[in-house]
């Protein structure tokens, strides 16, 4: 798991990929939360990750789509995702902002190549970069990706929200999952996570 600190959100409030400077943030909603599946399902499966945490990418790569083909998929749990910020944060906060500038249909797309590719862009020392060319298979101009990051108003929600995640969910590692009510902290496996929801369909 990888642990988040009140230091590291002060942090992402400047991002080294982009250029800008922090002002007050507003209150997150949870209308800001990125979503899969049928909104009236049993069950709830909030996962709270960072884009630049490799466990919440190992989980994304190995567990997730059989995950999200039995589940999701069918209208048995309704998936939400939280955003997180961990080591490096200017990665997992421009990976974040990335993935919402390309829209709310392309959202999980691109957050899922920054998880497959995440390793190779840690080797590569090359943080940018490697979010830049994510960005234009998505469609964006080299721009558009640098105004995307740069956007104040943008990092700052994304901040708030993170702060919501943090005081009020009383989360402080990713990742984590919260399944109806109940808190499962670091990977899970499909075995854990059939278990998970068959308690939570009782």
């Amino acid at each position: 798991m990888a642990s988040l600190s009140r230091s590291l959100l002060i942090a992402a409030a400047v991002l080294a990929l982009g250029a800008c400077n922090k002002t007050a943030a507003g209150p997150a909603s949870d209308a800001d939360t990125m979503s899969m599946g049928n909104a009236a399902a049993k069950v709830v499966m909030n996962e709270y990750a960072s884009a630049s945490c490799p466990h919440c990418a190992a989980f994304n790569n190995t567990v997730l789509p059989e995950f999200k083909k039995k589940y999701i998929d069918t209208g048995k749990v309704r998936y939400v995702f939280h955003e997180f910020l961990t080591p490096p944060v200017q990665f997992a906060a421009a990976g974040f902002l990335l993935a919402r500038c390309a829209g709310p249909d392309k959202y999980f797309n691109v957050l899922d190549t920054i998880y497959h590719d995440q390793e190779n862009i840690y080797k590569s020392n090359d943080l940018r970069g490697g979010l830049l060319k994510i960005a234009q298979s998505s469609g964006m101009t080299e721009k558009q990706f640098t105004d995307c990051i740069s956007d104040e108003k943008a990092l700052n929600a994304l901040n708030a929200r993170v702060e919501k995640s943090s005081t009020k969910d009383g989360v402080g590692s990713t990742p984590t999952f919260i399944i109806n009510g109940t808190k499962y902290e670091g990977e899970q496996s499909m075995a854990q996570l059939d278990a998970a929801v068959a308690a939570a369909s009782k």
